[in-house]
């Protein structure tokens, strides 16, 4: 019973912490000054997740699993000064933008906003 509490306490402390780390984030975008920037993309990746899940709700898989594929999209842009940030943009975005585009990098935080492309 105790592990059972143990167990309980730790997940969630992580949900809690997950919570706050998000609204953090959230906020301090929405605080932050909306720029846009010359910038040119150096770099594009993917990151893919899948989640299993168990048919009909029981747990133990006795009516087999179900699994849950979800993409994310990275750009990596390089401004005018030589540094570098790598922001998450829409799978349309990313289809749209190639290494080497230049252009202007509009973004708040860390919230990607748009690319106009200028060559």
């Amino acid at each position: 019973m105790i592990m059972f509490q143990m167990v309980f306490v730790c997940v969630c402390a992580v949900i809690l912490f997950l919570i706050v780390k998000n609204i953090s984030t959230w906020n301090k975008n929405n605080h932050s000054p909306k720029l846009t920037v010359s910038a040119t993309v150096v770099a594009k990746r993917t990151q893919v997740t899948q989640q299993q899940h168990a048919n009909a709700g029981d747990p133990t898989g006795a009516h087999g699993f179900s699994t849950t594929t979800s993409t994310s999209y990275y750009v990596t842009f390089q401004v005018e000064s030589g540094d570098r940030m790598e922001l998450r943009v829409s799978r349309s975005e990313y289809g749209l933008l190639a290494e080497r585009n230049q252009g202007n990098l509009s973004f708040q935080g860390t919230r990607y906003l748009g690319f106009e492309i200028t060559s």
